[in-house]
């Protein structure tokens, strides 16, 4: 196991509790938090995108992304809708990671060449898993009746949607000739990096949620 893959998942292993613990704890910490991290986000976009003829647009639309996800995280007084959104982005996440890196194969696309078919259908399988394991073991009144078919195909479409973003900020680098969007968190890279596939998924979740789809 190299430097950068332990830093990772040490990294991670500190920052997903923490993160479960500010949504858990309510409006004002998650506020701040939410705003820390669209500073950082949008500081990372500006010093990637500054010159280049899409910086507004990204400006304009990480704004956006934000305010559907605060939107979403007070959806009815209910925050399961967004610890719903955020385990599938995450998940999505790791099972593209493990699965990328165990099964290798065909590359996806040449816009991220990390990317491969077997970390999206790792991607998909890991968030399908990973939210079926929250309804049947949550703490919150949910159970294994509440997943609806309504409830796998918006893990499908928000892992795809999760999937397409990651890709997309992927491009964006690319053209930025970086490799990582910035350096605050050891073994991923910056703020960006780990939220890219969120951003899109966000505002695809809220739009959704706005025409009343059942999601469970």
């Amino acid at each position: 196991m190299n430097n950068e893959l332990k830093k990772r998942i040490l990294s991670s292993i500190i920052l997903i509790p923490i993160i479960f613990l500010i949504i858990i704890n309510g409006s004002i910490i998650f506020n701040l938090f939410l705003t820390v991290c669209l500073v950082i986000i949008l500081y990372e976009w500006h010093m990637m995108s500054k010159n280049k003829n899409y910086y507004y647009f990204g400006i304009f639309f990480l704004i956006l992304s934000f305010y559907t996800i605060y939107k979403i995280y007070n959806f009815k007084d209910d925050h399961l809708f967004f610890i719903f959104i955020l385990l599938i982005c995450i998940s999505t996440d790791i099972g593209g990671f493990v699965f990328g890196k165990l099964f290798k194969g065909p590359k996806l696309t040449s816009i991220s060449p990390n990317k491969t078919y077997s970390g999206a259908i790792g991607g998909y399988m890991f968030s399908i898993l990973t939210v079926t394991l929250f309804f049947e073991f949550s703490l919150l009144s949910l159970n294994k009746n509440d997943i609806l078919i309504n409830t796998y195909v918006m893990i499908i479409l928000i892992s795809s949607v999760s999937q397409l973003g990651d890709i997309l900020i992927s491009y964006f680098k690319r053209l930025s000739n970086i490799k990582d969007t910035g350096k605050i968190i050891p073994g991923h890279g910056g703020l960006l990096d780990r939220a890219d596939g969120m951003v899109f998924a966000f505002p695809f979740s809220y739009i959704v949620l706005s025409i009343n789809f059942n999601f469970f």
